[in-house]
């Protein structure tokens, strides 16, 4: 049998997802009040034209009917709440759709910052162990985490370039074709012009960073071609003027990926 080429098979499987989605009895609607709630505490909500607050509704109950939502660490979520976190979480796929909420089920929040162990075995056979404090994760083949308070960080000053539920989402998206390396699933011809854009505006990010130079783009970006996409995917949601300014060929890319930002006029 003929070989088929890298990265297929992972497409094939989306493919999939999308008809058996199809086929899927849809959720309930969601609550109108909890909607309006939700409407009214976030800013890229208001933002959004008619059109896609209604098509950011429906993805947000499929969110809620197909997630469990786990608050830890003694965090308690109210119905509202829960819907913004689903609201928040959906926003990044208005255009993908919800093939993009495929392969994992849970979302887990905790009140703030969380540490994790980290380990790492050099090339001499050494293993390093440490801790980082995260306000997000999102495991390749498991859970997305959040920061309630950096969730709502966010909310409060929702043009400063940071949205951590877009990053972590953003992640989910990148590895739905088998492999992390900051390219989500996309037509070929499409993928090959992106892989080149954002190489080359990694490349230069990097060159930047390491010069010790200040950059527009949070320098956290150039820590690996992953990590570039979902910090720009922060900005794209935040502050997509400083996006194009700084790097026009990305927000062309993640414009036509994610439909224009809520923010993208005023």
């Amino acid at each position: 049998m003929a070989q088929l080429p890298p990265g297929h098979v992972p497409l094939i499987r989306l493919r999939l997802a999308r008809l058996f989605g199809r086929l899927r009895r849809p959720p309930p609607d969601l609550d109108p009040a909890l909607w309006r709630r939700a409407h009214d505490a976030l800013p890229w909500l208001r933002a959004l034209d008619p059109g896609r607050q209604a098509r950011l509704r429906a993805l947000a109950a499929r969110f809620l009917q197909d997630k469990t939502i786990t608050p830890v660490a003694g965090l308690t979520l109210d119905d509202a709440q829960r819907v913004q976190l689903a609201a928040l979480c959906c926003l990044p796929l208005l255009e993908f759709g919800a093939e993009g909420l495929h392969g994992w089920s849970q979302l887990i929040v905790y009140p703030g910052a969380f540490r994790v162990s980290r380990s790492h075995m050099d090339a001499a056979g050494v293993l390093h162990e440490w801790d980082d404090e995260l306000i997000g994760e999102a495991w390749e083949s498991g859970p997305v985490i959040l920061s309630w308070a950096d969730v709502q960080a966010d909310i409060a000053a929702p043009r400063e370039g940071y949205c951590v539920a877009a990053h972590e989402i953003a992640h989910k998206l990148d590895a739905l074709d088998g492999v992390l390396d900051g390219t989500p699933p996309l037509p070929r011809a499409w993928q090959r012009q992106w892989a080149r854009d954002f190489q080359q505006a990694f490349d230069a990010l990097a060159a930047a960073v390491d010069a010790g130079r200040e950059t527009a783009i949070d320098g956290y970006a150039a820590e690996a071609p992953e990590e570039f996409f979902a910090v720009c995917s922060e900005y794209h949601f935040s502050d997509p003027a400083l996006l194009r300014a700084a790097m026009p060929a990305v927000a062309a890319h993640l414009a036509r990926f994610y439909g224009p930002s809520p923010f993208a006029t005023g």
